[in-house]
């Protein structure tokens, strides 16, 4: 009886079982699965982070109030300025991996190189820009009042810009009073030798409300939104009583648990979800540099392929599209 097994000829190449889904390697098909799986993640992510907001509508901050910052340009308030041009960078960088993967098909190792490296920057500019925006966050602008239910009150005054009134934000640095004397932290020297407590804010809440009370134009902004979808500006004496009533914590910033723009699970959900979303971005950068560099020492010509550039290029390419749906819910909606 004859054993004889046919070749396909694409041994080595292509996935050898069944029919050949989709005609693609054994590579790439596994960076399809590993697509598909981390693209169920990030709707899991998002999905929560719409539910959630959903849930909070009324008190949610407001995007174009928070993410106003410019590197370089201090007290300037540019909204979504800067997020664009991280997003215009990194689709940007989507178009250069579109350019290597082609001239790797082509099998023109200097484009390569070049579109590569293009690709790498724009990802590291986009890292690096990423940093810097939590970096902002984290240190915040203005500062405020969280009360005993966990809602935070702003400070501000209106005034009038190109014929209308506006309410503007006053950071609490520029009406705090200083109360005599000395607030003591406890730590471990000074008190229970098992616990420490956590730094005190730069001021307390009756510093707050005496510069408050010293400041006749100073009035409180809840994070509460009304009718017309502004945050609702309490009046001179309602702002007084609620932060001598129910003022219990001076926050500046934002972390995992105080968050001075509003409610603390949008702090939650940026910090997670963003930083979910740069570790790819990092991560695709440092796969990216490990590739520029096979193809510099020519390791994809002497294969003959550069196959392992289109499967990097699938995973930038998500990258990017997952990003976009970030910006669409965290800065857009």
């Amino acid at each position: 009886m004859d054993s004889t097994v046919a070749s396909t000829g694409t041994e080595g190449k292509t996935w050898g079982g069944g029919n050949r889904p989709l005609g693609a390697s054994y590579g790439k098909l596994m960076m399809w699965f590993f697509i598909v799986s981390d693209a169920l993640t990030f709707s899991g992510f998002l999905a929560a982070y719409g539910f959630s907001r959903f849930k909070f509508i009324e008190s949610w901050p407001i995007a174009d109030e928070v993410f106003t910052h410019v590197p370089f340009l201090h007290g300037q308030e540019l909204p979504m300025i800067y997020v664009a041009f991280m997003t215009f960078i990194l689709i940007m960088s989507s178009v250069t991996m579109v350019l290597a993967v082609d001239a790797g098909h082509h099998m023109n190792k200097s484009k390569v190189t070049l579109y590569l490296f293009l690709t790498i920057i724009g990802g590291a500019i986009f890292v690096g820009s990423q940093a810097w925006e939590w970096a902002t966050f984290i240190n915040g602008d203005y500062g405020a009042v969280q009360t005993k239910g966990g809602n935070i009150l702003q400070f501000g005054e209106y005034v009038t810009e190109d014929g209308k009134e506006k309410f503007k934000r006053i950071s609490i640095d520029d009406f705090a009073m200083t109360v005599e004397g000395q607030r003591v932290e406890h730590e471990r020297k000074n008190g229970l030798w098992f616990v420490d407590e956590a730094p005190l804010p730069e001021y307390s809440v009756s510093e707050i409300y005496n510069g408050l009370a010293a400041n006749e134009n100073i009035l409180v902004r809840t994070q509460t939104i009304d009718e017309n979808g502004q945050k609702t500006v309490l009046s001179r004496e309602e702002s007084l009583k609620q932060v001598k009533d129910n003022g219990q914590l001076v926050v500046k910033g934002a972390n995992l648990i105080v968050n001075e723009y509003g409610t603390s699970l949008f702090a939650d959900f940026f910090f997670f979800i963003t930083g979910f979303h740069g570790f790819h971005v990092f991560s695709g950068v440092v796969i990216n540099i490990i590739i520029f560099f096979n193809v510099i020492l020519g390791t994809y010509e002497r294969r003959g392929s550069y196959e392992m550039v289109e499967k990097v290029g699938l995973y930038w390419h998500f990258v990017d599209l997952v990003w976009v749906f970030v910006f669409t819910f965290f800065y857009l909606v």
